[in-house]
């Protein structure tokens, strides 16, 4: 297989999608030149100048870090089409318009390098018909490449090549963006809006079809369609909004003008009330009026009856809701089925035309079950997709009541299950020895290629079978908060600490877990990893804390905070390299870990943060006493040795307001992590890339950090100068007194206690010193407060 090296790359189109798409490409230090029409006035690159200075602004941000817009670069096609020759990978994302991109192809063709793919970021338009524009040289490098919206977050790209498409270059291109870029990458067909868009609208249309059959309102819908049937929050009217109308009734007017043979096409519409909507300019969330809308605080849907919106309130009945929270698929679906509330017949009916849809269309639309399953979960966010949710529910049964709903009628369409949806015995389509293919009528194993290697538990799909974290590899040790063990198969040498607890919440069993494990590893391993599926760890037990601080047990949490700083200290001072492998939220107290591992292998997207203030404490697992040693190393090396302030500045701003780092990037920006540490833009490669950089410390003979015995600090007039700080915010009425308690004990724990400044102390008073201020914090009616009131409702208290 060929290897893609991308030095440098183009983005054809600064859109929404295109300016996302080189973002995400400087995410992962690609250089990037985004493309765009001259601007008719000033600037001839004012168009992309804009485009990137709306990139700073939007959220959830696309880019990882706002240091990262200098690796893109603005260009006009007018003036700049040479530059696409020392691009190896040019990505078009224009208007879905086949004219314009057949134009746009016939000027970039002489400019492009002779190794460099090309790639359409269509998001239905036929693959092969754009290729038909393209000098016979360029149709092999040129495929369609589907990113989903936002590009940063959405896992799913599907690639989609022509009949002149070269494999190899396939294989590379998938490589590439599975571990570059972090995508999940399916090879969908050309076929219109390949196979996320082709079922997720069909699904949306389904909805839409039945919201009116039955009489619900959207808000109504929307509280049914959402995490209660394993759908994203948004639900189905709030994504659509999300999207933007005009975009939803584009991508549809494609299937109803590229799809007249599909026995649902008379669905292939939008309703009048949407068509409205769109021609008054209430396209959704980017005009802030759609199908919801906020007046001042208030949520607004769209009620049809009175032409007129109200106050959203969306009610699932109380017979429903009690269904839906069955745990048995099967019999869920058989209460659903056999309910007569709207809201069940309603969830039934949309359903029941998903699986009859994804039965009939699973030849034309891909290559497979698993593939069309995959598309939905990482293109729409799906816990499961559409067939494993048919196999949880009993095959045969929902087939066979699908077959009776169609002969009776009820669904959207009279053609029947295809044959082998029908087959005798059949108990699913995903089976350990792979997932059926109609086109195929075989069973289709996982794909083969190398990168694949690299994740040890990759996504799987129900039934499929597969290896299981947590009855992996071999058990060496553990107890009732730490599992340590061990995959042979890949390094026995390397230990792997996982967290037990929920949400990998660190209470006492986790800190003698770790203490223990470490020391295990220590006598019988060469290194040891970090490492659970995400969240990393929410922070301490707060139900241990908030029931010690109940019984007045405050020596007791004392101990426990000591235990906390021992658990930290063991990852920092181990015998054997520690390596962190962080992914998803990593706060509190597992920030502590994260800092104290001797190194950080961190998946993109990891949220960390010192977040104690929320609750009405300061980091005191060693948060505050390792960023005053950082603190003082870095101005060791400065121009003012001994000047730890300036350091400890932006240190103080992000734990006195509990900031969360947004991305790996930020991280290592926030000092939480070090330029060293490595990071990986797919988080199923984490566990892989931990392990051999733990094999790479031990075989380079790590050696753990010396116990620093000099430290200068801050001191008082460190903490005078937090205290200005502090003082001008609660006047202007920005911060509460406890606020102004809780950060000043953070003031003192970060400047080394209220001693003169430039004192030289160990790291052992730095720890006595956080460890002292927050059993204080504890103490205060106002601290527990907020403790109860996060344990109650999961938010913070400002008291």
């Amino acid at each position: 297989m060929n290897k893609l090296i991308v030095k440098k790359a183009a983005v054809l189109g600064a859109g929404v999608m295109g300016a996302q798409i080189a973002a995400h490409l400087a995410n992962a230090n690609v250089p990037v030149v985004l493309f765009d029409l001259p601007a008719k006035e000033g600037d001839k690159n004012g168009i992309v100048t804009k485009a990137l200075n709306g990139l700073k602004k939007l959220d959830p941000a696309p880019l990882a870090s706002k240091d990262k817009l200098k690796y893109i670069d603005a260009a006009n096609y007018e003036e700049h089409l040479p530059l696409l020759a020392d691009c190896d990978l040019v990505i078009e994302a224009i208007a879905e318009r086949m004219d314009w991109k057949h134009d746009l192809y016939g000027k970039i063709a002489p400019h492009l390098a002779p190794g460099a793919i090309l790639a359409s970021n269509t998001s239905g338009l036929s693959i092969n018909t754009l290729a038909e524009s393209l000098p016979a040289t360029i149709r092999p490098r040129f495929c369609g490449i589907h990113f989903f919206n936002p590009p940063r977050y959405m896992q799913l790209v599907e690639i989609i090549a022509t009949r002149s498409t070269d494999a190899t270059t396939l294989d590379a291109l998938e490589t590439w963006l599975t571990s570059r870029l972090g995508k999940g990458v399916i090879r969908a067909l050309d076929t219109p809006n390949f196979v996320a868009n082709r079922i997720g609208v069909f699904s949306i249309l389904a909805v839409m079809h039945h919201t009116a059959a039955f009489g619900l309102g959207f808000d109504e819908v929307d509280a049914l369609t959402g995490p209660r049937i394993g759908r994203p929050k948004s639900a189905t009217y709030r994504t659509a909004d999300v999207v933007g109308l005009d975009t939803l009734a584009h991508v549809v007017k494609t299937m109803q003008d590229t799809l007249a043979d599909d026995p649902w096409h008379r669905h292939f519409t939008v309703p009048a009330w949407l068509r409205a909507l769109i021609e008054k300019g209430a396209l959704g969330q980017k005009t802030r009026c759609g199908i919801f809308r906020k007046q001042g605080r208030e949520i607004q849907v769209l009620d049809l009856g009175s032409q007129d919106y109200r106050a959203s309130g969306g009610v699932v009945a109380e017979e429903v809701a009690a269904i839906l929270k069955t745990r048995h698929p099967a019999e869920k679906f058989a209460l659903l089925r056999a309910s007569q509330h709207p809201q069940a017949r309603f969830l039934w009916s949309i359903f029941r035309d998903v699986f009859h849809y994804c039965a009939v269309q699973l030849e034309q639309v891909a290559d497979n079950a698993r593939d069309l399953d995959l598309a939905m979960r990482w293109g729409f966010g799906w816990a499961q997709g559409p067939f494993e949710t048919w196999q949880a529910a009993g095959w045969s049964d929902i087939a066979q009541a699908v077959a009776a709903d169609i002969a009776a009628g009820k669904a959207m369409s009279d053609v029947p299950l295809p044959a082998w949806a029908l087959d005798a015995g059949r108990t699913g389509v995903h089976l350990a020895q792979g997932s059926y293919s109609a086109r195929r009528t075989a069973y289709v194993p996982r794909s083969a290629l190398p990168v694949y290697g690299r994740q040890l538990f990759p996504e799987r799909v129900l039934g499929e079978g597969g290896a299981n974290p947590e009855k992996s590899g071999e058990t060496i040790w553990e107890n009732e908060g730490v599992r340590l063990w061990r995959l042979p198969a890949v390094d026995a040498g390397i230990g792997i600490v996982s967290f037990k607890s929920k949400m990998h919440t660190i209470g006492n069993e986790v800190l003698d877990g770790v203490i223990a494990a470490v020391a295990r590893a220590e006598a019988e391993l060469d290194g040891v990893v970090v490492w659970h599926e995400a969240p990393f760890a929410v922070g301490a037990n707060l139900q241990q804390v908030g029931e010690a601080c109940a019984a007045g047990a405050f020596d007791l949490l004392e101990a426990t905070v000591e235990k906390f700083q021992r658990a930290s200290q063991t990852f920092k001072y181990a015998q054997v390299p520690t390596v962190a492998a962080v992914q998803g939220l990593a706060l509190g107290g597992g920030c502590e870990f994260v800092m104290h591992a001797g190194k950080r292998v961190m998946a993109l997207e990891s949220y960390v943060g010192l977040v104690e203030a929320g609750v009405g404490l300061i980091p005191a697992g060693g948060g505050c006493k390792e960023f005053a040693i950082r603190a003082a190393d870095w101005a060791s090396r400065s121009a003012t040795p001994g000047e730890v302030l300036s350091f400890l500045q932006p240190v103080f701003q992000n734990i006195a307001m509990a900031k969360v780092a947004k991305s790996a990037v930020e991280c290592v920006e926030f000092g939480l992590a070090r330029d060293s540490d490595s990071i990986v833009f797919n988080a199923n490669e984490l566990l892989y890339v931990a392990i051999r950089e733990a094999r790479a410390m031990a075989e380079a003979g790590y050696k753990p950090p010396l116990k620093p015995r000099a430290v200068p600090v801050a001191g008082r007039a460190g903490i005078a100068t937090f205290e200005m700080m502090l003082v001008n915010m609660k006047e202007g009425g920005m911060i509460s007194a406890h606020d102004y308690r809780v950060a000043k004990s953070a003031a003192i724990a970060l400047c080394g206690g209220e001693i003169e400044t430039g004192s030289r102390v160990d790291e052992e008073w730095l720890l006595t010193v956080e460890r002292r201020l927050f059993v204080e914090l504890l103490k205060t009616p106002e601290t527990q407060a907020r403790i109860k009131h996060m344990l109650e409702t999961g938010k913070p208290l400002r008291n």
